[in-house]
């Protein structure tokens, strides 16, 4: 399992959104830039974003997007499964119906589910749980704590200025 780049491009994105100004929108290109990549990239993450009801995307001249919820209100889990979706990372495709040890294919019903997806399942789960209880603002405490006075100066400041 692994999920693409586009979650942590998510995540280190939204991460300087979370103390904004009020009414203070962020555009794209600003936020490609800090990142040096591509607006085009960031435009798709953030299509995503937006479709989940994460940021909101607001037109003219100041217009850029913003945090469509509070920071608290937004999970790990959330923005994971607005860039990579929300199926299980495992798709059982029920491969031992075609077992040649299997004399009867039919056996295997819902009452008889495959124990390896059950396993895999309960995993994922509990790993979703994990990542619901974490917050963008909870993120944004822990990874900022440890800045320097100056680092969160420049942080306002460019925030100030996009």
């Amino acid at each position: 399992m692994q999920f693409s780049v586009g979650v942590e491009y998510a995540f280190h994105s939204l991460f300087y959104m979370v103390d904004l100004p009020e009414q203070k929108a962020i555009g794209i290109r600003e936020i490609a830039g800090l990142h040096g990549i591509t607006e085009s990239y960031l435009s798709k993450i953030f299509a995503k974003l937006r479709k989940a009801g994460i940021v909101r995307s607001t037109a003219g001249a100041k217009g850029g997007y913003e945090l469509a919820k509070r920071a608290e209100d937004i999970s790990f889990w959330d923005i994971i499964e607005a860039i990579e979706g929300s199926s299980y990372f495992f798709q059982c495709a029920e491969i031992r119906k075609k077992n040649i040890f299997v004399d009867d294919p039919g056996i295997f019903t819902s009452e008889c589910p495959c124990l390896i997806k059950v396993v895999i399942q309960q995993a994922e789960e509990l790993m979703r749980k994990e990542l619901q209880s974490k917050s963008l603002r909870w993120l944004h405490q822990q990874a900022s704590a440890d800045f320097a006075a100056d680092k969160k100066a420049s942080i306002v400041e460019w925030a100030g200025n996009v």
